[in-house]
């Protein structure tokens, strides 16, 4: 009974966890697209008024490396699907984020262009392009070796712990670049010449979904490792043993040499069962 109750516990703790994420990923969206639009008069890509065109890059840099990459890293876990099907899900929104952090980058480009000011001169900028590059190359990678052409089954199962802790800290840094980003816009804003009121109304808008991107960087990485204090070697023996041979059964991670463990360990239930009758028959 104890036994079944952790599992239990951690997958509600992971699910709320995951709800959180979900939550902060809706309301950051909600808020930059607030603050585009009712505060910096909306988006396009093609305009006189040059601060639209800028308008269209925190959108997609919070829409697409943040939120889109949250959800799919989130999803790998998360989704009550076939493992095939969440690793096309997973593969796809990562595709979309890529997409909207290019797009992103083309955007604010093109309006310094435009507008008659410098590129790349500034902290943001070089993080930035830095973690739309190694996005991009983090998802060629994976594409190649767990989609097409695929590689080896023993290759994919020694890089894929490596490819989850990169996923992880490119996701983090896009979280970190944005905040850089929020944090040169507002100063810029309460310059020459617009003097944004430093209390004001937009001003605390932009601060306050600062906090809620990061937020939702810290939910996504909480809902994504694994917190459980318990230590494998402070189980009990009879779960350590069954937790092994649970890893040897069919989607278990047991890998190859795992091929035996079925039978070996019905072998060792067969072998228990009559210790466990004689220890019965003593209390009596």
């Amino acid at each position: 009974m104890k036994g079944g109750a952790a599992p239990a516990s951690n997958k509600a703790a992971m699910d709320a966890r995951t709800l959180v994420a979900h939550v902060l990923a809706v309301a950051a969206i909600v808020l930059v697209l607030l603050w585009c639009i009712h505060f910096r008069g909306g988006l396009a890509l093609r305009s006189q008024d040059k601060p639209l065109i800028f308008n269209v890059h925190p959108v997609l840099m919070v829409l697409g490396p943040i939120v889109l990459a949250g959800e799919a890293i989130l999803s790998y876990r998360s989704l009550p699907l076939a493992r095939d099907a969440r690793k096309k899900v997973h593969l796809a929104l990562h595709a979309a984020g890529l997409a909207g952090g290019v797009l992103g980058v083309y955007a604010v480009f093109k309006f310094h262009v435009e507008s008659g000011i410098p590129n790349l001169y500034s902290l943001h900028s070089w993080v930035g392009i830095a973690t739309v590059t190694l996005y991009g190359l983090q998802w060629t990678a994976g594409f190649l070796t767990y989609f097409f052409p695929g590689a080896s089954p023993t290759t994919r199962r020694r890089t894929l712990p490596w490819h989850a802790v990169f996923g992880l800290l490119i996701f983090v840094l896009a979280v970190g670049t944005a905040q850089l980003g929020f944090l040169e816009k507002l100063t810029f804003m309460q310059g020459q010449p617009l003097r944004l009121p430093k209390y004001g109304a937009e001003a605390l808008l932009i601060n306050f979904t600062a906090v809620v991107v990061l937020l939702l960087g810290v939910a996504v990485v909480l809902a994504t490792v694994n917190i459980d204090g318990t230590r494998e070697g402070e189980l009990p023996q009879r779960q350590r043993r069954e937790r092994s041979c649970m890893d040897g059964q069919p989607g278990g991670k047991g890998g190859a040499s795992a091929v035996a463990a079925p039978s070996r360990c019905m072998d060792e239930r067969v072998e228990e069962e009559p210790r466990r009758r004689g220890r019965r028959g003593k209390r009596w």
